[in-house]
């Protein structure tokens, strides 16, 4: 049992924590910060960390009632939020987009850090379907548990932003952010043949 609550807790972490692009967001966040002072970084770092940990228990606990409510099927989302993130995850290794400017003021945790950059189309669409999936019980306490743990994994990783630069680099964080691409497009093909699969089998 204990074994079979791990598994199910790393598996959903990685694929969250992935999902979320945590070293895209840092390579963003340092962009667009970077005439911020240090403390209005901090500021910065855990506003955008709360805001992605609402959005995403938002997403994650209500997406049933959002099919329900529009009358889609789980597996005809699987499809589409698999494609949106298959679209996304080429983005990440193509390289983060030359558009990203340099901030003046501390106004963007929410928008465009928080959403549409960390939660953006694709990992909403990921989170729906991953919350349906889930359902409740026990086995969705430890979903909910990894999602928490994987939201202030990123929220660490952003408030320590500048050391990570500094260790490894801004084209360290470009390869790492085309590694992460490449995960996430397998979790994109693993969503989109789940509901290919059960689609066929109606």
């Amino acid at each position: 049992m204990e074994s079979s609550a791990m598994t199910i807790f790393i598996n959903t972490y990685l694929k969250l924590f992935l999902i979320l692009t945590p070293f895209f967001v840092v390579s963003v966040f340092v962009s667009m910060t970077r005439s911020f002072d240090s403390r209005q970084k901090k500021a910065t770092a855990i506003k955008v960390t709360l805001a992605v940990l609402i959005a995403s228990f938002v997403l994650y606990q209500f997406g049933g009632y959002i099919f329900t409510l529009f009358g889609i099927t789980i597996d005809a989302f699987r499809i589409g939020a698999g494609s949106i993130l298959f679209l996304s995850a080429i983005n990440m290794v193509q390289g983060p987009s030359s558009s990203v400017k340099q901030q003046d003021d501390d106004n963007i945790a929410v928008v465009p850090l928080a959403i549409p950059i960390t939660v953006g189309p694709g990992a909403i669409g990921a989170l729906l379907v991953m919350g349906t999936e889930t359902g409740g019980g026990f086995d969705g306490l430890i979903a909910m548990a990894a999602l928490l743990c994987a939201i202030l994994s990123v929220g660490i990783i952003l408030l320590l932003a500048g050391k990570v630069e500094r260790i490894i680099g801004q084209q360290g964080l470009v390869i790492l952010t085309k590694l992460t691409g490449l995960f996430v497009a397998a979790i994109a093909a693993q969503i989109i043949f789940t509901g290919v699969k059960n689609f066929l089998a109606i």
